[in-house]
C-alpha cells in the first residue's frame, strides 16, 4: 500500500493485511537502499501491524524491497495464513 521513509528506517503499510501481520519465524528477505540503489540486507520487525526496516548499512534509506531472490522463502504473512508476495519500492 505505501510506505513512509525516516532518517534510518522505512516502515511499511499493507492494504490486505486480514485481521493483522504476522512472522513465521524471524523476518528475513528484507533489503534497503538509499539514493544509490544499492540493496543491502536489512533488519524486519512487525510493529503497530506494520513492517519497520532498518539497517545500520544503509543510512537515510530511500527504498525497500522484500522476497527480490529467486530462492526466497516466505516468512511474512498475514494472521489468516496468506503469505506477502515479493515486492520493491522503486
Amino acid at each position: 500500500k505505501s510506505h513512509k521513509t525516516f532518517s534510518n528506517y522505512i516502515d511499511i503499510d499493507f492494504e490486505n493485511k486480514g485481521s493483522g501481520l504476522m512472522s513465521k519465524g524471524a523476518l528475513k528477505d528484507f533489503e534497503l537502499a538509499g539514493d544509490n540503489m544499492i540493496y543491502k540486507k536489512a533488519k524486519a520487525e512487525i510493529i503497530d501491524n506494520k513492517i519497520r526496516v532498518s539497517s545500520n548499512k544503509v543510512n537515510n534509506p530511500k527504498h525497500v524491497r522484500y522476497g527480490w531472490t529467486n530462492w526466497t522463502v516466505g516468512t511474512l504473512f498475514n494472521k489468516e495464513g496468506l503469505p506477502a508476495s515479493s515486492f520493491s519500492s522503486d
